[in-house]
């Protein structure tokens, strides 16, 4: 059973809405960017509706991290289909985003899936990232704030890929978006806003290889540095609105 949050504003009926997708990161459900993320009036003024699927499988037969660690198991899914016996009945994160929810979606609301945009924060900045990229087509735009840009040079990275995938580093490609654009993979457009004071950007988040990245590979990015801005929700707030309305211009 999983849980997710829908936000659909005032339409007329029979209209079909625009979808932003917006994916979260460790320790989050649905709810931590339903309650504080500050969207409603940006997506009511622009008549798109805001998804918030949760971060991993929940229940009391789902594996977790043995130590009860928050940055693998329970809440930090990364976004992947896991290969690795422990978890790989439940950790399916990358299908039941690509495919599993959105076909819910299209069959349960008014909700027009050829115009569909994605964003996420943290775990689920890498989420929207490798996601858009890996689905050429099905994204307008796509934006993250604080993303992990390479879990294959990072420590949360490390742990989780290996955890779910196994130790070969081949198989962790496809969930890198550094390692996607280096490879070929191309996204509309991108927009990125990054907390100058994120406790978490030199060792886990490194913007720059996101930036090198797609200036080696000529991959058109706005990726912004925002001083004095950490890694919480109110750096997300903040910049909501902003993100909402770009994608609103590539939506229409």
């Amino acid at each position: 059973a999983m849980t997710f949050s829908l936000f659909l504003p005032d339409h007329e009926p029979g209209e079909k809405l625009p979808l932003l997708w917006f994916l979260s990161g460790l320790t989050c459900t649905h709810a931590n960017v339903t309650e504080k993320g500050e969207f409603r009036e940006a997506c009511a003024r622009h008549r798109i509706a805001f998804v918030a699927p949760d971060t991993s499988p929940r229940g009391e037969d789902v594996p977790d991290d043995a130590e009860g660690a928050y940055d693998f198991g329970l809440g930090a899914g990364f976004y992947v289909d896991a290969t690795e016996a422990r978890f790989a009945k439940h950790y399916r994160m990358r299908s039941y985003i690509e495919q599993e929810l959105p076909e819910f979606l299209a069959s349960e609301f008014p909700l027009d899936m050829e115009q569909q945009a994605i964003t996420g924060h943290s775990m689920g900045g890498h989420g929207a990232l490798t996601i858009g990229l890996r689905n050429p087509g099905r994204f307008r735009s796509v934006s993250a704030f604080s993303p992990i840009v390479s879990p294959l040079n990072c420590p949360w990275g490390h742990k989780a890929l290996a955890g779910y995938l196994g130790d070969d580093r081949t198989n962790w490609a496809d969930y890198d978006a550094c390692a996607l654009i280096t490879g070929g993979a191309r996204l509309p457009d991108l927009l990125v806003d990054q907390g100058g004071a994120d406790a978490f950007l030199e060792e886990q988040l490194k913007t720059h290889l996101l930036e090198e990245a797609c200036a080696a590979a000529g991959q058109n990015a706005t990726i912004r540095m925002q001083p004095g801005y950490d890694h919480s929700y109110y750096f997300i707030s903040t910049f909501m609105a902003d993100h909402i309305g770009w994608h609103a211009e590539r939506l229409k």
